[in-house]
C-alpha cells in the first residue's frame, strides 16, 4: 500500500475535521435571536450559491464554465465560507470565530490546489484558457463567456447531492435554535 503524502492525509480528513468542528461549535455557541436571524440569513446566500453552482455541475465530466463558475473558478467553496461565516455570526462567541479560520485555511488552500490538479488533469487545454481568465476564488464581474452555454438543472443539483448541505444546515440551525432557547 502506497504511503500517503501529508497533503492527502490532510485531504482525507476534511469532511471528519469538518464534523468534529460542528460539534465544538454547538458546544461553544452563545447565540441570541439577533445573531440566529443573522447567521440563517447570510446561510441562505451561502446556500443558494451551492445550489446555482450544483446545478451548473458535471463532476469529472465537462468543466463548469457557467452560472457561478464564469465569476469564480470555485464557488462552492465561496459559498461554504459564506456558510462558515454565517455559522460565526451566530455562534457569538470568538472560540467558534477561531475554529473556523483554523479550519478553513488549514483545509481549503489545499483542496482548491487538489481540484485545480484534477481539473488540469482531465481538461488541459479548457483548463488553461479558463484558468487565465477566471480568478480563482474571490469573485470578479468582469467575466468572458465560454463556448458552453450550460444552463441550471435540478438534475444535476440532485445529481451532486447538493440537498445534503440544505439538510445539514436545516438540521444545524435547529439544533443551534434549541440551544439558544435552552439557555
Amino acid at each position: 500500500m502506497p504511503k500517503l503524502s501529508w497533503e492527502d492525509a490532510v485531504y482525507r480528513w476534511r469532511v471528519r475535521a469538518g464534523f468534529f468542528g460542528i460539534i465544538l461549535v454547538i458546544i461553544l455557541a452563545k447565540p441570541d435571536l439577533p445573531s440566529l436571524r443573522g447567521g440563517i440569513a447570510v446561510c441562505f446566500f451561502g446556500l443558494l450559491l451551492r445550489a446555482w453552482a450544483s446545478g451548473h455541475l458535471k463532476k469529472d465530466k465537462e468543466l463548469a464554465v457557467s452560472g457561478p463558475y464564469l465569476y469564480t473558478r470555485n464557488p462552492l467553496y465561496l459559498a461554504n465560507l459564506i456558510i462558515g461565516l454565517s455559522v460565526v455570526t451566530a455562534s457569538l462567541s470568538w472560540w467558534v470565530l477561531v475554529i473556523f479560520t483554523v479550519y478553513y485555511l488549514l483545509f481549503y488552500p489545499l483542496v482548491i490546489k487538489k481540484e485545480k490538479e484534477k481539473m488540469r488533469e482531465l481538461f488541459p487545454q479548457e483548463y488553461e484558457e479558463y484558468e487565465k481568465k477566471t480568478p480563482a476564488f474571490i469573485p470578479s464581474y468582469k467575466h468572458e463567456s465560454f463556448s458552453q452555454k450550460n444552463r441550471f438543472t435540478w438534475k444535476h443539483y440532485r445529481q451532486n447531492r447538493e440537498w445534503r448541505a440544505l439538510y445539514g444546515a436545516l438540521l444545524f440551525w435547529m439544533i443551534l435554535g434549541l440551544k439558544m432557547l435552552l439557555l
